[in-house]
């Protein structure tokens, strides 16, 4: 297999409610079949507009022994994995947009070391907003997990773009897009 070009790996991340799965339909609607949109395994329901393919725990921990992801985490008592088709994509020079973590970004920057990161936040109301209308969430537990929103701290050498969603989606969504078509249009390696 050829050397994998991480150049070409945009690694979006961001507070629940900035609008990530939003911005990845609104640039996956405009680049068509020359960007790959990797779908994350999540061990939730789908639901929401949300790229993903529901496990069982017991799913999950089996594609983990078997080698299947290319990353995986745990956050707030879900596990989230991306698929090793990722490197295939990244081996044949294809670019590929992965919905990631934040804390987890320097594991990200460890086996991609040239991956765009992008990260997309709103103001507190904004976020309030959307989580309120996402519904999994009572007020009070909005509040906490708003209270308890990490910073990004971004790894040493990782080429990041930060992009805030607190206005429309178009505003944001063509900020995005030109950093996946700048991925696209990279010569390959």
């Amino acid at each position: 297999m050829n050397q994998l070009d991480s150049a070409r790996l945009i690694y979006v991340m961001g507070p629940s409610g900035a609008g990530k799965d939003a911005l990845l339909a609104f640039a996956r609607e405009r680049v068509g079949a020359s960007v790959m949109f990797a779908h994350r395994y999540i061990t939730r329901a789908s639901g929401d507009g949300e790229n993903h393919i529901a496990l069982t725990h017991d799913e999950f921990a089996s594609r983990v022994e078997h080698g299947l992801f290319a990353m995986h985490w745990e956050s707030l008592g879900l596990r989230y994995g991306v698929g090793i088709e990722l490197d295939a994509w990244l081996a044949r020079g294809v670019p590929v947009v992965v919905n990631g973590s934040r804390q987890h970004a320097h594991v990200a920057l460890a086996r991609y070391p040239d991956a765009r990161f992008v990260h997309i936040d709103a103001a507190p109301a904004v976020l309030a907003a959307r989580l309120a209308r996402r519904g999994r969430e009572d007020a009070r537990q909005i509040e906490a997990r708003l209270a308890r929103k990490p910073s990004l701290e971004v790894p040493a050498g990782a080429r990041i773009v930060r992009i805030d969603n607190s206005g429309l989606l178009a505003d944001a969504g063509s900020r995005f897009l030109g950093v996946v078509e700048e991925a696209a249009q990279r010569p390959r390696v």
